[in-house]
């Protein structure tokens, strides 16, 4: 039976922006899911950590396995269990079922987005009508991120937080479906080593989640105790075995000869601070909106959509900004847009207008971190060899997940920190919560000052039509 291709697109598509989606919607749900299922404050960003850990510490291996398995029928297994973790997410009775089955839905996005990446680039042959179904792709997900946050609003408000998981199930339920009907299965038989670096994954990821957790416990039990060191240093042990494995293996998960490219160590850095700077300031606004402000979830919501829709303008913008000025240029001009939003931010009181305080903040903000993506992922390929540019695109996009994690948990840390010592000093709740959500986007401010450094550093480029395309999807 013949497919098209364009069909095969939209399918494709409609997962990677469920996804997606799965990143933002939960944010604005955050408040509720604290009151009902009795999330500590520390404990909370586990709900967002948990997810991204987990699917950043399983993409490579999820690419691997589409490559020995097929694309198409890890597809349907990472759907599969993606949406059965979804409606355990959404029946949860408590918070330690919630963040073990946002782990596991983790795992699933890990399975069937390099999946779908792959039936992508098998279905369209390079050229135009790639970058065409590039840019879908990339346009669908980035919609998929803007209206998240949208979407958990309604949600929450007209049903229950729990809907912002159980709405997974029809979707994936659907696409299960027709997936067989409109997407050919395909089988790769590229000569070398044909196996699974399953050690590389899981000691990657126990190291990093183990930093993580210690890092969220120092508001606990304080930097010096024993919990946290212990789990500080397991967690940097797990990692060295980790590069240790890397090194020996004949097939390894992450080829360390990758890192001797400068363009893709400064990306792999400029991504991952990204990631931290944009699920920091996401994960704090969510709540300062809602507990600070008052806002119900679909407000909040609705005022995250100007940094979306500043985010695709700026995709645009940077896109053609690069084939006349360079990667360096447009990198670094990003990084500035994104220090200034975060400092805007950190501006605002407890009473000030949406207009006039935080609308300015998250469009200069939404504008930068696309304006730094742009060039990041051009960079990220352009020193490695053809056959292993799909090696070097997939380490960069489980970097900005897993920087995403480590610093959300370094910037809920010292947030959490700051707004104790206030109580404790006498500073009224509203203020202490304000102060706190100051100290912690001026942490994301730092990431984000970091990367006008590495920007000073990177490589400068003009990228091709072809480049252009796959690195505006990826941003």
């Amino acid at each position: 039976m013949r497919r098209s291709p364009w069909a095969t697109l939209v399918v494709l598509a409609l997962a990677q922006f469920i996804v997606v989606l799965d990143v933002t919607i939960v944010n604005v749900a955050l408040p509720n899911i604290q009151s009902d299922l009795d999330f500590t404050p520390d404990g909370l960003q586990w709900v967002i950590s948990a997810y991204t850990l987990l699917f950043g510490g399983f993409l490579l291996l999820g690419g691997r396995a589409a490559d020995l398995l097929g694309p198409r029928r890890l597809f349907i297994g990472g759907l599969l269990l993606f949406g059965v973790t979804s409606l355990i997410a959404g029946l949860a009775p408590n918070s330690e079922s919630l963040i073990a089955a946002r782990a596991a839905q983790g795992l699933g996005g890990a399975l069937l987005s390099p999946a779908a990446l792959a039936l992508l680039t098998v279905t369209f042959p390079p050229g135009r009508e790639r970058n065409i179904a590039m840019g879908v792709w990339g346009g669908l997900a980035g919609l998929g991120g803007t209206l998240g946050v949208v979407a958990g609003g309604l949600l929450v408000d007209a049903l229950d937080w729990r809907w912002v998981f159980l709405v997974n199930v029809p979707l994936v339920v659907g696409l299960v479906a027709i997936t067989p009907l409109f997407v050919r299965d395909v089988r790769h038989t590229a000569p070398g080593p044909r196996t699974f670096d399953l050690a590389g994954a899981v000691l990657s990821t126990a190291g990093l989640l183990a930093v993580v957790y210690g890092v969220v416990r120092a508001e606990h039990s304080g930097w010096g105790s024993a919990e946290v060191l212990g789990f500080l240093v397991g967690g940097v042990a797990l990692l060295a075995a980790f590069v240790l494995v890397e090194r020996r293996s004949a097939d390894p998960l992450v080829p360390m000869r990758l890192f001797r490219s400068r363009s893709l160590t400064t990306s792999s850095l400029t991504l991952g601070l990204n990631g931290a700077g944009f699920l920091s300031m996401f994960f704090l606004t969510a709540i300062y909106l809602q507990q600070v402000r008052g806002d119900s979830a679909l407000e909040a919501g609705l005022h995250f959509l100007p940094m979306g829709g500043a985010a695709i303008a700026a995709a645009v913008v940077a896109s053609q900004l690069v084939t006349r000025l360079g990667t360096r240029p447009v990198q670094l001009g990003g990084s500035v847009l994104s220090v200034a939003g975060l400092l805007v931010l950190t501006l605002v009181g407890t009473d000030d207008s949406y207009v006039t305080g935080l609308l300015p903040g998250l469009v200069l903000f939404g504008a930068g971190i696309i304006a730094v993506s742009v060039p990041g992922q051009i960079n990220a390929v352009s020193e490695v060899a053809n056959h292993e540019a799909g090696a070097a695109s997939g380490l960069v996009s489980a970097v900005y997940q897993i920087g995403g994690a480590l610093g959300l948990a370094v910037v809920t840390t010292l947030s959490l920190t700051h707004v104790t010592d206030q109580l404790l000093a006498g500073v009224a709740q509203q203020q202490a919560l304000v102060d706190g959500f100051h100290r912690g986007i001026l942490v994301a401010a730092a990431f984000a000052v970091v990367n006008i450094a590495v920007a000073l550093t990177a490589p400068q480029l003009t990228p091709d039509a072809k480049q252009l395309a796959e690195a505006a999807a990826a941003a």
